[in-house]
């Protein structure tokens, strides 16, 4: 039976369903159906509590948004894993199906997760549309700093990463059994979890001294020692930095030679 068909049956056999994929690969589905849905292979738990905000479609250029209440219940959204930051820029499909398997799912909206917010009874998640692309800056502004992400395709720099295991912390200061290269090395970098309760998250680094770094916020989750982490190198976006440290000066993406608009206060007397 063809899509419209069983839309426009006298008896309606409709389920909203949800298929979530987060950046690492994990993938869960859900219905507001009673009952479990297996839907293109992929098994859409029950989850009554799951209510979206209307759903517009347009073909004008306005960015479009959406919101998904749910209530927390279960092991598919955990307020812990969602304070954390796992469901961070996940994409989301939402789709219409008939539960009885009888008709062609009919895609309403997709987009990914912004902004979450946890209450009382439930939490609310933001998705953003294709088109809120295009809220973004047509242009850069001329910055004496490099605009590009180090390791990234403008920059083409190869990341430097160091395996370590986690001897202390305490709040935002982590003591790991590796000694930085250089002074304040993994300042701006990052730490990647590979064990324990924060496993697949990522912590930015302030700065680096030895083999103490300082934090940017404290790890989502209680950290225990001999943890295994990643700690990846980072940069100041300087020029000096890009051209000594890293020989990378003709990927550099700022104008530190650029005047700027206090070039009258360089001139004697200003």
């Amino acid at each position: 039976m063809s899509a419209a068909g069983w839309l426009d049956a006298a008896v309606t056999t409709i389920a909203l369903c949800w298929r979530v994929e987060r950046r690492d690969g994990v993938t869960i589905g859900l219905t507001a159906h009673d009952r479990d849905l297996e839907i293109d292979g992929l098994v859409h738990r029950a989850a009554p509590g799951m209510v979206p905000s209307a759903i517009t479609r347009s073909v004008g250029l306005e960015a479009d948004t959406m919101d998904v209440s749910g209530a927390l219940t279960g092991d598919a959204f955990s307020p812990r894993d969602l304070l954390a930051g796992r469901w961070d820029g996940a994409r989301v499909t939402i789709f219409a199906a008939d539960w009885t398997g009888a008709g062609a799912p009919v895609p309403l909206g997709e987009g990914t997760i912004g902004a979450v917010e946890l209450g009382d009874h439930g939490f609310t998640a933001e998705l953003l549309g294709a088109a809120a692309a295009l809220d973004r800056p047509a242009v850069e502004a001329t910055a004496p700093e490099c605009r590009a992400a180090l390791g990234d395709r403008r920059c083409r720099a190869a990341l430097r990463r160091h395996w370590a295991r986690v001897r202390a912390i305490d709040e935002r200061t982590l003591l790991s059994d590796v000694d930085e290269p250089v002074a304040d090395a993994f300042g701006n970098g990052m730490v990647r979890w590979f064990g324990g309760a924060n496993g697949g998250l990522e912590t930015a680094v302030a700065q680096s001294a030895g083999r103490r770094l300082v934090l940017i916020a404290p790890p989502a989750f209680a950290v225990v020692a001999d943890t295994l982490v990643e700690l990846v190198e980072g940069c100041d976006k300087s020029f000096a930095t890009c051209r000594d440290r890293f020989g990378n000066a003709a990927n550099f993406r700022g104008e530190p030679h650029l005047p700027g608009l206090d070039l009258i206060t360089r001139w004697p007397g200003g």
